[in-house]
This record gives C-alpha cells, sequence and structure tokens, in this order.
C-alpha cells in the first residue's frame, strides 16, 4: 500500500503510512486482554513525525487502552510497536517515556499548590533538564504566564486543561498523546484547546488525539482511525466519506422542475438523481466539477429559476455512525 492511502475494506487494515513523513509510531498487530475481556485486538498503524493523528470510538472501544499501552503504562498482550523510534518493550519503556507525553482526560493536578509550583514537582519527578526554562517555555505556549502564582483549585476547568497540557511540554516530547482533552469544557475553553493544538503542529510535535468530538477530529486530524475493539477504517476525512458514500450535488429551484428526467438524464457525470422534496433534488454524480456546470447549463435551458446549487458533502459524523451502526457491541451500550 502506497502512502497515505486507506484501506477500503473493513476487515483488514494495514499500516496506511503518512506521506513524506518519517515513523513516529508503528503498530502491528497488537492486542491487550484483562484476561477473558478483550480491550483492543490485532490493531495496525503508523503516525508520521509531525502528524495530527485522531482516534475515534465508543466508550469501551480501547482507545485510552491504546494510549495507555504505547505510553508503556500497559504491556500489550501479543504484537508489537514502536514508540518515537524505539521498539516497546519493558527494557526500553524509561527511554520512551523521556520522549513522550501524555496527557490524560482528568488533568490530575495538586489543587493547593499554584500552577508553577504543580509544574515545578512533576520537572523534578521526571528530571526535567533546565527546569526553570522549560517551565516558562511551557507556561507560554498555553498562555498562563500570568496565572503561575494561581493555585490550580481556584482555576476553571478549561485552564487546568491548559496546565496539564503545560506539564506534558516539560519534556519537550516527540510524541504528545491527548486523551479526551476537551472533555467536558466549554465551547470557548475547547476551542483555546483546538489552538493549542494547532501551534503544536506547526512546531512538528506528533500528537496522537483521542475524542468524541467528531467535528474536532475533522478539524484538526490529518488522518483519523475508527477503532471499536478491532481498527474499522484509517485514512483521511474526506478519503473516508468518498470511500463510503457517492458524491452528490444538492439542487434547489423555485419551484419544481416539470420533467426532471428530461433534465438530467445523460447529462456528463450524472449518474442519476432523486427529489428531495418539493423543489429540490439530489444528483448522484462521478465528478462534481464536470457535473456541476453541464447541470446548471440544462436548468438555465429547461428555464429553471435556480436558487441554491453545490455538493452536498458527508460529515464525518456521518462515516462514523455508517462504521459502527452494524456493531453489535456498540449498539449495544
Amino acid at each position: 500500500m502506497g502512502p497515505g492511502e486507506a484501506e477500503s475494506n473493513r476487515g483488514e487494515v494495514p499500516p496506511s503510512v503518512a506521506i513524506g513523513a518519517d515513523v513516529a509510531l508503528s503498530v502491528d498487530h497488537l492486542s491487550k486482554r484483562f484476561g477473558d475481556r478483550l480491550a483492543f485486538d490485532d490493531v495496525s498503524f503508523t503516525v508520521g513525525r509531525g502528524e495530527v493523528f485522531g482516534f475515534l470510538g465508543p466508550n469501551g472501544a480501547g482507545k485510552t487502552t491504546i494510549v495507555r499501552t504505547l505510553g508503556t503504562l500497559l504491556t500489550p498482550t501479543s504484537g508489537s510497536a514502536t514508540v518515537a523510534g524505539l521498539p516497546l518493550t519493558p527494557e526500553n519503556g524509561v527511554e520512551i517515556r523521556r520522549r513522550i507525553a501524555v496527557m490524560p482526560e482528568s488533568p490530575g493536578l495538586y489543587l493547593r499548590l499554584s500552577v508553577a509550583e504543580n509544574l515545578e514537582c512533576f520537572a523534578d519527578l521526571y528530571e526535567v533538564p533546565r527546569a526553570s526554562e522549560r517551565i516558562a517555555n511551557a507556561l507560554e505556549l498555553v498562555n498562563l504566564t500570568d496565572r503561575a502564582g494561581d493555585a490550580c483549585g481556584t482555576l476553571s476547568r478549561g485552564l487546568r486543561q491548559r496546565v496539564a497540557l503545560a506539564r506534558a511540554l516539560l519534556s519537550d516530547p516527540e510524541v504528545l498523546f491527548l486523551d479526551e482533552p476537551t472533555a467536558g469544557l466549554d465551547p470557548v475553553a475547547a476551542r483555546e484547546v483546538h489552538e493549542l493544538i494547532v501551534g503544536l503542529r506547526m512546531r512538528g510535535v506528533t500528537i496522537f488525539l483521542t475524542t468524541h468530538r467528531l467535528e474536532e477530529a475533522e478539524r484538526l486530524c490529518d488522518r483519523v482511525a475508527i477503532l471499536n475493539t478491532t481498527l474499522r477504517t484509517i485514512g483521511r476525512p474526506a478519503e473516508l466519506r468518498d470511500r463510503l458514500f457517492p458524491r452528490t450535488i444538492a439542487i434547489t429551484t423555485a419551484a419544481p422542475i416539470r420533467e426532471p428526467t428530461q433534465v438530467f438524464a445523460g447529462l456528463p457525470a450524472v449518474d442519476g438523481w432523486r427529489s428531495d422534496g418539493g423543489a429540490s433534488y439530489l444528483l448522484t454524480v462521478s465528478d462534481p466539477t464536470v457535473a456541476a456546470p453541464a447541470v446548471t447549463r440544462a436548468l438555465v435551458a429547461a428555464g429553471a429559476d435556480v436558487l441554491e446549487i453545490g455538493q452536498s458533502q458527508h460529515s464525518l459524523e456521518d462515516v462514523y455512525l455508517e462504521l459502527i451502526s452494524d456493531d453489535v457491541e456498540a449498539s449495544g451500550r
């Protein structure tokens, strides 16, 4: 499979290497069991350096367990992985942890300590070199320099998430795992976290993002993987939409077209059409750039007053629901 390609078969999902990028994460047939319970099974993918890679799935799909496994907190049951250039083995655990950072859903801060004191504590715990300089840089990156002396217990949840992100950045990680970083945040706080993630991406940090917010993944991620114990699919959002859904053009006219079949039949790149109620129509097309001009000319020639014409695009949410709608485990939750 070539760089950046996504597998069209739901049954098998290959690594799917990112375009033109060195590999930051490589996962090969990784599985994890807790006794009789299967957390995730036979998962394979790669993440390129500097890529924002989204991991989506319902509760209990195994997303957080994968983060903990790749973060060396759990030992996989089978399979292998390479994290930040090192094989995922117990012997490499310490060195891997020096190269990565994990920001869990719960910030886990000492609420009685100030922002700076929290960062100093963790810098000392992880033996961060040039701790004062790193703390200052991290606070600047998350726009909390002016709040360094405030007790964490006095901060809003959104600000605590920013402190947690500053803590994760202390080690200047090659790979940053963000596990539901905007869970429970209001739209303003979530947008601030999004802006921080975009800034980190511009600095070349590889980001592994788990999220329930599909619009968040669509906005931030170069590629996404949809997981429900096994990997359902992987690819760029636009690729996934094109793979699962036909491309369509939506048309609205001032009044219903008298003979729509005569108008739409035989037009280049138009495969079919259907009424969408009243004076609205949906055309299935093979190439919107070819079909749209031809359709517009045909409508004008037929004397139709066109109010609106444009490509109808499915969202990442549509892709997600399509992939897990037939999943018994997901629908039973």
